[in-house]
């Protein structure tokens, strides 16, 4: 009779050991553990603190397993210095599973000329026998505008005109001095220049070009999102 007792208290204490309460400060502590070890190479917190089935996904699409996620890790190359700090953690820490979400701000020099990016991450870690580990990890880079470039004022008159994508669905190109602008359903944007035939929005991802037709008129704006264009044909 005493083996059931002293049995129930061995599987409630192994029970309570495995059962490991984590919180967002540790959580923020390991992940930029893990940036830190970046500029150097070092693929231990890798290793500690992915699971062996991990899924992740970086700013660029891509899917790595462990393996290759590890692989991936290696010393900047001579000339290139850098850091990742993170920034508004937020966490949900229910059970046995944690989810963190932050910013990563990104600092980056290349031979003296310093660059900046920002990406937003999400980690979901899982317990496991008593061990936290990132059982899942998405990135992706918050969209930053292109720097403004000089346009050529007197092409303005080539683009100005009205553009029609399909029945009633129509913008209209307009100039004002050194600016120009497009608009539609009586929102105003300025057309910021990248390049002399190149435009972008603030703060709108994707770019504005307008083609020229063999006769050395502009015939279509077009709205080149990811890639991909949508053709606004000029009426007028």
């Amino acid at each position: 009779m005493k083996l059931v007792p002293i049995t129930f208290f061995s599987a409630v204490t192994i029970a309570c050991a495995t059962d490991v309460p984590i919180t967002q400060d540790e959580l923020v502590r390991r992940s930029q553990e893990l940036y830190d070890a970046i500029v150097p190479g070092n693929q231990a917190p890798w290793k500690k603190y992915f699971a062996e089935d991990c899924i992740f996904a970086d700013e660029k699409g891509r899917i790595f397993d462990k393996p290759k996620l590890i692989a991936d890790i290696n010393p900047m190359p001579a000339g290139y210095s850098g850091a990742i700090k993170i920034e508004n953690a937020q966490s949900r820490i229910i059970g046995n599973t944690a989810i963190l979400s932050y910013d990563a701000d990104e600092t980056e020099t290349i031979f003296g000329q310093n660059l900046k990016a920002r990406y937003h991450i999400t980690d979901t870690w899982l317990q496991r026998n008593g061990n936290w580990q990132i059982i899942a990890s998405q990135a992706h880079r918050y969209y930053e505008d292109p720097a403004v470039g000089k346009a050529d004022p007197k092409k303005f008159a080539d683009y100005i005109g009205t553009y029609e994508l399909g029945p009633g669905q129509t913008r209209s190109v307009i100039a004002k001095g050194d600016n120009l602008f497009v608009e539609r359903n009586g929102k105003k944007e300025q057309l910021l220049p990248e390049a002399s035939e190149i435009f972008f929005r603030k703060g709108v991802e994707g770019r504005i070009l307008f083609h020229y037709a063999a006769t050395g008129k502009v015939d279509a704006l077009i709205d080149r999102r990811n890639n991909e264009d949508v053709i606004w044909r000029k009426t007028k």
